[in-house]
Order: C-alpha cells, then structure tokens, then sequence
C-alpha cells in the first residue's frame, strides 16, 4: 500500500515560487569594481525567467550542459536556476584550474553553451576558444575593459535579455531524478571527475543546511557566500538562501581581504563560509570593524587550525566552525557541536576545540568506518577505518569517463579516501586521507595530526606534512612551514615543540621553512605540488625511527 501524498518533484522551480512571493521583497547584493547593485528577489525571478528564455532563443537542447565561468554575482545566480528549471544541465567551471584540465572537462562535459564574465574570458579563451562542442560563448560584462575576441560564436548577455520576453507558465520537472547541475573534482588523482547532482539531491541538502544542527540557515539571515559558486554549488549556499528566504551578498570580483571585511561590515553578514586560507588573510583587520552581527562562521575545505580559531574568538567573540565534505557529497556531511551529550560542562576553550573538528551527520546522511578488511568497524572513537557516506545528496556514480568506479563499495557506498574514527555519538574525527599516511618503519604516521600539533605553534601560521623517501625508514615526513608574521621558525624550534606532544618517531627530521604554501585552484594545500618539489628529498636521520622507539606505543603490524 502507498500513501496519498501529492506527487510533487522536489525540484528547483520550488525556490522559484518562494521568491517570486513571499521573498520578492528580500534582496541579493553584488559588490562589482567601482560600483554595488542591489536586486530583489522579485526581480531576480523575472530576470531568471528571462534567461531561460535566452536559452530557447540559442536553441539549447534539454538536457544540454550549460557551463558558466564566473563570479559570485547576481547574474551567476541566475543562471544557478534558469539553466536547471528550464530542463538543462548547469555546469559551474572554474577557471584557475590548468588548462588541460579545463579542456578535458569541457569536452568531457559536451558543453553545449558558455556564460563567461569578461574579467574572465581573456584567461580561458585559448582553451574554450578550441572546443568544438561549444556552439555560443555568452560575454557577461562586468566591466573589465579586455576587449573580446573576433569570433562569431560570442553573444552579450545583457543584449539577449534585452531581447527576449521572461518565459511565462510555471517550469516543468516531472522527475525530481533529472539531472540539475554538474561539477567535477579537482583531478588531483587522476582525471577530473564529473559529480551529476539531480534537482532532488540539490533540494534536500539546501534543505539540510536550514536544519539547527547543521547551519541553522534562517529567513533573517544576511548571508555571504565568500566560497565560490564555481566550486561545488558555493556549498548549496545560494539555494538554501534562497529557499528560506535569508538576503545574499555576493562579492563578485571583490576578494581581497579588505575588501570581504567592508563586505561583512557594511552589509551587517551574519553567516559566512569560505576556506581557511582566507580567513587566516582576514587576521589583521578583524579588530577594527564591527563584525558583531555575525552569528556564525564557517571553515571547510580541511581542517581548522585551533590558534586560527582562538583569534577568532578574541577578535569577534566566535569560533570558526568546521564541516567536512566533498563535490561528491554536494558538498556538507557534517557539522560541527560544540556541546555533545555528557560534554555540557566544557571549557570554552574545549568547545573552541570541538569546533574545529569535522562534526556529526546531517540528518540524512549516513556514514561507517571500514577496515582494510572490508570489516565496518566499531563507533567508538578508537577505531581508524576509510570513511564511507551514503544518502540522496551522496554520489552514486561518476559522469562520463567510466573511471572512478573504484570510489564505491561493493553494496554502493561512497568511499571519501579519508581516514577517520566515530565516537559513540557520530562525531567525526579525520586522521588523514589514504594517499597522505606516512609509512615510516611500518609504522603509520597521521600527516594531518602532525599538521594540527605544529599548528598549535602560536610561531606557525600554516604548516603542511608530506612524505619524502627515506632509505632507512621507507618514508619519513617533511613538514614545510609559513611562519606567523614576524616571527623565526627552524628545524630545531619545530622539532623542540613536537618533542613533548608527539611520538618521538613522528617529529619531522627535517623543516622547510616556506614564505607560503602552494594552493589548488579551490584553496586548499597542494600536496601534490610538494611533493613533486621535495620528492627527491632525503633528509638527514636525526631522530630515532619507530623500531626504536616502541616505548611510545608503537605495536608491530600496525596499519
């Protein structure tokens, strides 16, 4: 027997209801290079409207893959719904990634059509310029004076809106299955892979960030998406907004750090979200604005060093929060307590702590711990295991390449690549990922544990670990360091910090002290750029390797 419910998709035409309603008054705000505009969601509606009329007059068939190369802008977002509501697929591309990868994933993704702002069209012309699958390159002029390419396939947005009546009638998703948005992963092991979101997937996880436990995302919000819309749908940011109804304020070109703080200032934000790298950069200006109307700040992107937080709450009375997660999963799994069962006497400075850990699941998300084995191992904060997550908002299949298949299980769970524990109350602690274990001695060394305790130098601002070949050990690792401004960091001063809180076999053998930490086009630490750099590395034996230190625990077999 089935129910006698209303057959209604949960499809993205929702959102477009709400804000050509009840939140036509409420507003998204754009900060441009010499000038701010400010639109209501009312007339955000129609101009959605009006481009998805622009994609029946480029005849874009259903189905087609629509790809975007642009800012955290209004026009961005209206494309985040015209594309998908009028039946096609949006593919946000990011244009710092190599230019090989970009061409594999153009091809790869058959784009039919791309929208690309101007500032950015003079850097991914030489790639797109080529593709033969595109049929339209769609100019949106953000006022950067590059002049345009002479090529007959280049149209200007506003000229097509201009052109064209909003389409009239409610849109049509008879399938809440039907592909919504496409977005592929950062290629750092292999080929970039394509993560198909359908319009139900993208609707419950908006859904899952209003939820207290997890954003607590809200109508009276002011929310400022500093976290790209090109990398992972700016975390569902912008649908989540736009499904309660909360005001965006979108920084376009407008990133620099001076620049996010007048943002976050001026507009009165209350949430925010972006990666570590910048909110370390906001560090010296936090203390002369007033950043008292936010409520809540969000890290991703890894883990979040614990002094980076603790200077958060000096300077603004609020702790960074973590969430872990990846293009796969839409992105957020987890969020971060700060209170767990048994745990409402803490510190303050023990809630700080909890926070900059990966938190428990969503509500609809499901995860276990799995042994090499194949065993799932045990909840109870102890037991290290590949990470594994299932759900409606989880990856069930790559699109197109027909690699990957090797990132799920046999009964079709996602494998994440991350090592982690659960404890008893489903608070996620990730050890590493599979490919940045250390093997020193037979002995496994947890590269991001290493990361946080050196982290905890108050002389470090940021520290990453890799492994460099050690003809005695197998591995052994490298820590390569930024100091904190003015400070001196060595090898020695590293190593005397490490000796008390470490195994003596993990202390690094040797420091490189860096003036910054190479990056990936989405932020993070590039490890793979590293070690490339130091990977014929062999440094000096100073310190005692795990056969000889098994006072410290260390058991034969392990890993």
């Amino acid at each position: 027997m089935q129910g006698l419910m209303q057959n209604r998709p949960l499809a993205l035409p929702l959102l477009l209801d709400h804000i050509d309603g009840q939140f036509a008054h409420k507003t998204v705000t754009t900060r441009q290079v010499g000038y701010v505009t400010e639109t209501s969601y009312g007339e955000l509606a129609v101009r959605i409207r009006r481009a998805a009329a622009v994609l029946d007059l480029l005849q874009v068939p259903a189905r087609a893959r629509v790809g975007t190369f642009a800012w955290n802008t209004q026009r961005h977002l209206e494309l985040y719904l015209a594309v998908p509501c009028s039946n096609r697929v949006l593919h946000t591309l990011n244009h710092r990634l190599f230019a090989d990868q970009l061409a594999y994933i153009v091809d790869d993704a058959e784009d039919d059509v791309l929208f690309v702002e101007r500032s950015i069209l003079d850097t991914v012309w030489d790639v797109i310029g080529r593709r033969s699958s595109v049929r339209h390159v769609v100019v949106i002029d953000d006022g950067d004076p590059a002049p345009l390419p002479d090529d007959p396939r280049i149209l200007d947005y506003e000229e097509l809106m201009a052109s064209v009546a909003p389409a009239a009638g409610e849109f049509q998703i008879d399938d809440d299955r039907a592909a919504a948005a496409l977005c592929y992963t950062s290629g750092t092991t292999g080929d970039p892979k394509g993560v198909l979101y359908d319009h139900r997937s993208i609707v419950v996880h908006a859904l899952s960030l209003l939820t207290a436990d997890s954003f607590g995302i809200r109508n009276s919000d002011v929310i400022l998406p500093i976290v790209p819309m090109f990398h992972v749908n700016a975390w569902g940011l912008p649908y989540a907004a736009l499904m309660c109804g909360a005001d965006l304020v979108l920084p376009g070109v407008q990133t620099a750090p001076l620049e996010l703080i007048h943002q976050l200032q001026d507009h009165r934000v209350t949430f925010t979200a972006a990666v570590a790298t910048v909110w370390r950069s906001l560090l010296p200006y936090l203390k002369h604005h007033d950043l008292s109307a936010l409520r809540q700040i969000v890290c991703g992107g890894g883990a979040v060093p614990l002094t980076l937080s603790q200077s958060y709450v000096e300077a603004v009375g609020l702790p960074l929060g973590n969430a872990w997660g990846m293009t796969e999963t839409s992105p957020v799994v987890t969020g971060a307590r700060q209170v767990v069962p048994g745990d409402e006497s803490a510190t303050e400075e023990e809630r700080t702590a909890r926070l900059s850990a990966p938190g428990a699941a969503l509500p609809l998300c499901r995860l276990r711990i799995v042994g090499e084995d194949g065993e799932i191992l045990p909840e109870d904060g102890e037991s290290r295991g590949e990470l594994q997550v299932a759900g409606p908002t989880i990856a069930g299949g790559y699109f197109g390449s027909r690699a990957g298949r090797d990132s799920f299980s046999d009964d079709g769970w996602l494998r994440t690549g991350d090592v982690a524990t659960i404890d008893p109350y489903g608070h996620v602690s990730i050890v590493d990922r599979t490919k940045d274990l250390i093997k020193s001695g037979g002995e496994w060394i947890s590269s991001v544990e290493l990361e946080g305790v050196i982290m905890a130098d108050p002389r470090v601002a940021e520290a990453v670990v890799i492994a460099v070949p050690s003809d005695q050990w197998g591995e052994r690792p490298l820590a390569c360091v930024v100091p904190a401004k003015g400070e001196v960091v060595t090898t020695d001063s590293v190593r005397e910090f490490l000796a008390t809180r470490v195994a003596r076999w993990w202390i690094p053998d040797e420091v490189r002290v860096l003036d910054s930490i190479p990056k990936t086009a989405t932020g993070k630490a590039s490890k793979a750029t590293l070690r490339e750099q130091w990977s014929g590395v062999d440094p000096l034996v100073q310190a005692p390797g795990p056969a000889e230190t098994r006072d410290d625990g260390a058991r034969d077999g392990d890993g």
